[in-house]
This record gives C-alpha cells, structure tokens and sequence, in this order.
C-alpha cells in the first residue's frame, strides 16, 4: 500500500520538476514507477526544499532519482540543474550527487543540518573520476555510518565548504581523480586523497592527511601535513593573508536570509563567527531561467537589489551590469549564464566590495571579448576601496555547446580576492577543435593588489594565465597546456615554441606564487614548448613550489621554466 498522505506532503512543499520517484510497498520493496510533477517553491522548479518532518524514505526517492537521471551517459553536458537544499534539522540519508547538483543546509551553522548516512560521489564513466565536474555540498554535518567515510570522488570545478565531517573523508572513488577544493571545514578523522593528483585545502581542520601525487597545497589548515617539497607533494603554510567565507542561504524564524560573513586577516581553522552582514531575502531579486533575461535582472540591478539565480541557463543578449558597490549576485544550482550576441555575460564596472559566487559561465557562438569583466571605473579609480570577492566561477568555452571568446576572465579593478574558478576551454564534449572553440586566455589581470586561492585553469590557446598587475598572489595552481595545437607551427610566437601557462609581464615589479602545477598531454602532433612559466628574472624566486609534467606527446615538449 503506497503513502498517499505523505507523496501529497512532498506535492505541496516541493517544487515544480518532474522527477522519477519509487513507489514503495510496505515492506519497503520497490513494486513500481511514476513521475510526479512537484510544485510550490520560492525558488522555482529546480530548486527542492527538504524539511526533517518528511518521510525521509520519500526524500530518499526524489534524490535517488535526481542522482540517475544526473549521472546517465548524457548528463555531463545536459541543461538541468538542482538545488537540493535542507532545513535544520537531523535527516537519515544516502545522498549520492551528480552533476550540476548543489547541495546545501540552511542552517546559521552547519551543525545545524545534520546528515546521518553519507555523502556521495561516485564514479560512473571511464572507471575513474577525471570527469566528475560541477557539483557541491555546503554548510551541514555528516556523520558517516559506522567504519564507512564520505566519499568525495571528484575533479574540478566541485568545491565542498563549510562541512562538519564526524568521520573519514576519502576525495576518491575508483580510478584517477584530478583536483579539487575544500575550505571551511572540519573533518574529524583522516582525509585520504588516494590517486587525487592534486588539491587545495584553506582554512580547515583534519584529524590527519594521507596520500599525495603531485600537488597539494594547504593554507590555515590544522592538522596539516608537514611541508617538504619537493621530497614530498605538500606545500603548506600557517595562515591565508586576507579571506572572506562563501556567503550562504540559511532559513531561520521561518524566513529566507543571505548570510555575509566577515573578512578575516592571517586566519587559520574555521570561520564560526558572527556575520559581518545578514540580508534579508526580500532584498534579492530571484532570478528565474524561464522568465528572466538579461534586461529583467538588469532592472532588478538599478533597483538596487541583490540578485539570487536560481538553477538553469539564462541566455543574454547584452552583459548583466554591476555598478552599486556592494552588489551580491548569487548562484544556486550552478546556475549558468550564455551570451549569445558577443557581449559579456557580466560587467563591475567601478564598484567595490562586489561580491559574486556560484556562476558558471558559458562561451555563446559569437565570439565575446570577455566573458567576465571587473572594470576600475571612470579614470581608472574605484569608488569604494573595499574588497571585491568571487567564488565558485567556473568557465566554459566549448563542452556543452560551440562557442568561443577572446578571454575569460579579465580583473582590471584592484582589490579582488578570487576564492576557486576552473577556466575551461574544453578538451571534449561539443563544438571542440582548435579552429572551433577558439580563446586566447583563462586569465588576464591588469589591476593590482590581485588574490587567487585556487586557480584552476586549462586548454587556452595562448596564456592559460596573463599576469600585467602588482602586487599579485596566486595559491596553488592546476594548469594543463592545450591538448590540441595542429603543429609546432601553429602554436607559437616570437620564435618561441607554444606559450608559457603561467606568464608574468615584464614590466612586473612584485608577484607571488605557491604550489604550481602545470601539466602537458599533446595528442595530435609532435608539439615543442619551451617554457611552462614566463616571469622576469628578478621575480623567479618568487614563484615557489612548481611542479611541471610532461604526460603524453613529444617527449622534448617541456625543457622548464624561465
């Protein structure tokens, strides 16, 4: 006999998306099928809102069933996106995640949402979890089932924040991994990175780290290994200069609030402070894919309101325009912004303090100057000296569909702290070739005082990374040069073999870097580079912890760095 009472529950607090869900006798055996269409969010059809009065067998098929449908054969490049998001409280579940998944406890702390059972990525294609992309778990607590960890099997572009792990974390599954983020977080027993081959850790506490390839890196984080490179993969230091945690969705008193921490200076461990800011919801326009555009959030913006995005594609025909200082532009769901006539998908032009966070961004088929600009205003000052901060952006030129830009990301304000970004001119997928999904940069800075925790930057065809500012600081770096160029020929400049990843202007006076990992795979042609960093002479000591590999092609292809 099938829970009617409790399916009409979820019919009414859920929102509208048709997801697959099991019909369960009472003996708990699956007999059948049905789709059900939820409806009632604040937030829109993708968004799923999970109180601890429901059935937790209830909530345990609807995410069973958003997990199939985001880890089938075509769901590395499908168009849907969720947000799985949890009131306080304590839930028993098994929560595996896929792609374009966000999952996210509303609570003012993250012992708030407590999740009794497991977190899950897993590996589903090739045998290991090179491709596991797009995905992200913040602000609760696991506690692990006995003798069992939390399995984080990812790469990049996947961030887990402010957790509380009451167990062992494994960043692994099956197979390979290639890089990942943590920050914010407590684990009490062992992180074990297995085959990761690299990884950045900020701000954290661990009861212990085991395992390292080629690259890993540790800021403010107790329990640190000890740093010996290059004996061994760990670049570790104390404290993080200048830091301001994620802002975050909580649900209190029955209401919706954004959650603004405060900025925080040679911070070690976790942030579990007062706010510096909380906003209340209805000082946010919430942004929906099926009936906003460029013009409806732009409004919003001269309004004067923050801007929530809830999850999809949202296609713009002129760039979103970000000139009140303070503006916070909020993702959920890796909600994902298009250009589609050339233009930007975002502009800060002259604001301060700006702070955006889970945005991806896709390269349209007209080619774009700059997909995202941060811009110093009038006369090149700012009229706010406050800081501005980006977190969780990620790029994409080419993969799930053609298209092309000149740059990606292009930092012309100064005072910009980025908190992870994976740049991404895509090595498969859709609309891939060297003359298809064309982009010079990853990277351009021109403004100074320039921070990056967590670089992660591929396939350019020039610079992955253009360094014109001062006083830059970048905090591990993951680069792989493209896999792509046709010849020798056709990739280079100046009577230099192909472009550095990482290059620093000449006229540079002061930059700095720690723990650099650039890595080579030249599939179709017998390529030459002849440098993987490009600094002036006076500044090569201050590029620190590098580590340069060459993976696939011509055997000469990387002769070092200069």
């Amino acid at each position: 006999m099938v829970r009617f009472l409790l399916i009409t529950l979820l019919f009414l607090v859920l929102p509208s998306a048709i997801v697959k869900i099991e019909k369960r006798s009472q003996s708990g055996t699956v007999q059948n099928e049905e789709l059900l269409r939820f409806s009632g969010s604040l937030f829109g059809p993708s968004t799923l809102v999970f109180d601890p009065a429901m059935n937790m067998h209830d909530i345990q098929a609807v995410i069973d069933s958003i997990h199939s449908r985001q880890t089938s054969r075509q769901a590395e490049f499908t168009k849907a996106r969720y947000a799985l998001l949890f009131k306080p409280g304590t839930y028993r579940l098994d929560l595996k995640i896929g792609y374009y998944t966000q999952v996210a406890g509303l609570g003012e702390s993250p012992e708030d949402v407590v999740i009794e059972g497991n977190i899950k990525s897993l590996t589903t294609r090739h045998g290991n979890v090179l491709t596991n992309f797009w995905r992200a778990v913040e602000n609760l607590t696991v506690v692990p089932e006995r003798d069992s960890a939390v399995i984080w099997g990812v790469s990049q572009a996947a961030p887990m924040r402010r957790v509380h792990i009451k167990g062992n974390l494994n960043l692994f599954d099956k197979g390979y991994a290639s890089g990942g983020f943590l920050a914010d977080s407590k684990v009490d027993g062992v992180i074990s990175s297995g085959p990761q081959q690299q990884w950045f850790t900020r701000n954290s506490e661990t009861g212990g780290w085991k395992g390292g390839v080629w690259n890993m890196m540790f800021m403010g984080v107790i329990g640190a290994p000890t740093s010996d490179f290059p004996q061994n993969p760990y670049t570790t230091l104390g404290s993080v200069p200048v830091i301001r945690e994620k802002p975050y969705l909580v649900y209190v008193r029955n209401k919706y609030f954004v959650t603004i921490p405060a900025i925080r200076r040679n911070a070690s461990g976790t942030d579990r402070t007062v706010a510096e800011k909380i906003i209340p919801l209805k000082k946010f326009y919430i942004a929906s894919p099926s009936i906003d555009n460029a013009g409806t959030i732009n409004s919003a913006l001269r309004k004067g309101k923050h801007i929530l995005l809830t999850p999809g594609r949202y296609i713009l025909d002129e760039s979103l325009k970000i000139d009140r200082d303070g503006t916070v532009v909020m993702g959920t769901g890796f909600a994902t912004l298009v250009p589609v006539k050339g233009n930007a998908a975002i502009e800060v032009a002259g604001a301060g303090g700006v702070i955006l966070c889970g945005i991806t961004i896709d390269a349209g088929r007209i080619k774009s100057d700059r997909l995202l600009v941060t811009e110093a205003g009038a006369g090149g000052k700012q009229r706010h000296p406050g800081i501005s901060f980006l977190y969780d952006i990620f790029f994409r030129v080419g993969g799930p569909d053609e298209g092309s830009a000149k740059s990606c990301m292009v930092i012309n304000s100064d005072n910009v702290v980025i908190d992870h970004t994976w740049i991404w001119r895509a090595d498969h997928g859709n609309g891939v070739g060297w003359e298809r999904n064309r982009c010079a940069n990853g990277l351009v800075v021109n403004g100074n005082n320039v921070t990056v925790y967590g670089l992660f930057n591929e396939h350019f065809q020039e610079y992955q990374t253009l360094w014109n500012g001062e006083n830059g600081k970048v905090f591990f770096y993951q680069s792989e040069m493209p896999y792509d160029p046709p010849s020798a020929d056709a990739w280079g400049h100046d009577g230099i073999n192909g472009y550095a990843s990482y290059k620093v202007s000449d006229n540079v006076k002061s930059h700095q870097a720690w723990g650099l990992g650039i890595y080579n795979v030249f599939y179709d042609a017998p390529v030459i580079v002849d440098n993987a960093i490009e600094t002036p002479a006076h500044l090569e000591d201050s590029i620190r912890h590098k580590v340069i590999f060459w993976l696939n092609g011509n055997r000469k292809a990387l002769s070092g760095a200069s």
